[in-house]
């Protein structure tokens, strides 16, 4: 049986909105606690108060919480870090990145922090390391991780490039922070007891736990029914049926979060299904203010000040 949340107050960290109004705000990331390695397009870093204030608003905790659309997963990090969840389920259909979670929530997260922050990162060294045959499955997570700190925008998809100039001047070194990714890497491994990965299809996982009531799903698709081509430029696995992920939604029986940019055709998916959705702030990786949706069947955490209310 789910077990009842802890207070509210056992939460307060310096990113937690304290206030109703302060949800109407553009997250400052920089105030989130920092959990995934992956620098990643379209990340919900800025997102996880709004998270946590949802999970905080269950009369009981989630027996279990599944992301069925992981990427660089600091939403599930966020809630299996903090107890928001008795367990939490992570599902990553990309089998690169799905190695490096394989990797971090096994007993090899201490070799990858380990060779992380030994590998002496120069163009010739990345050259020749992203070239190798990765013969193990750890071997395959260092590669990810090494690619996606040296690629531009951290884009995994084929066809990205290497960092020529980067941040002041650091070229390919702008982006590799060794001893920081060690440190989440091996922040990681200490609760990773309450993790389960799974290297799968997140719409047929969802399926699987459609029936239980004690579940909590957050939603994040890897891009819009808006922007294939830019999702075909972001990610590997891009290509998703947006209808069916709506319907299977809809047949949930715990509670579930989603979030979508905010098209034409996902409001119209969501007045299909009669689910409440809300614009609220964001910013991208440019630091360019946006919306983004937020839809869900009750969405009265969010509070009256923080967000638009669509009809």
């Amino acid at each position: 049986m789910a077990r009842p949340l802890t207070s509210s107050a056992a939460y307060q960290l310096p990113f937690f909105p304290e206030h109703e109004n302060d949800l109407g705000r553009v997250v400052n990331v920089a105030q989130v606690a920092q959990l995934s390695p992956f620098r990643y397009p379209g990340g919900k870093t800025w997102l996880v108060p709004r998270v946590i204030r949802w999970l905080l608003s269950f009369p009981r905790r989630p027996a279990t919480f599944i992301e069925p659309f992981a990427g660089g997963g600091i939403v599930s990090l966020t809630a299996a870090n903090m107890n928001l969840a008795d367990h939490v389920t992570m599902v990553e259909l990309d089998p690169d990145v799905a190695a490096v979670w394989q990797t971090m929530l096994s007993d090899h997260a201490e070799w990858l922090a380990s060779e992380i922050v030994t590998f002496d990162l120069t163009p010739k060294n990345a050259e020749a390391r992203l070239k190798s045959c990765a013969r193990t499955l750890r071997e395959n997570a260092f590669q990810t991780l090494l690619k996606n700190r040296v690629y531009h925008g951290g884009i995994l998809a084929p066809g990205a490039g290497v960092l020529k100039y980067g941040e002041n001047g650091r070229g390919i070194k702008s982006r590799w922070y060794p001893e920081t990714l060690q440190k989440r890497i091996l922040k990681v491994a200490t609760f990773r007891d309450r993790i389960t990965f799974i290297n799968g299809d997140g719409i047929q996982v969802m399926k699987d736990n459609a029936h239980r009531k004690d579940a909590a799903f957050f939603i994040d698709p890897p891009y819009t029914a808006a922007g294939k081509k830019a999702g075909s430029r972001l990610y590997t696995h891009f290509d998703l049926d947006h209808e069916e992920l709506f319907r299977v939604t809809a047949t949930l029986a715990g509670d579930f979060l989603m979030t979508y940019d905010d098209a034409k055709g996902v409001r119209d998916l969501a007045r299909k299904h009669d689910f409440k959705m809300r614009t609220i702030a964001m910013k991208n990786t440019h630091h360019a203010e946006m919306k983004e949706l937020l839809i869900g069947r009750n969405l009265d955490w969010v509070g009256t000040q923080a967000s638009k209310v669509i009809e």
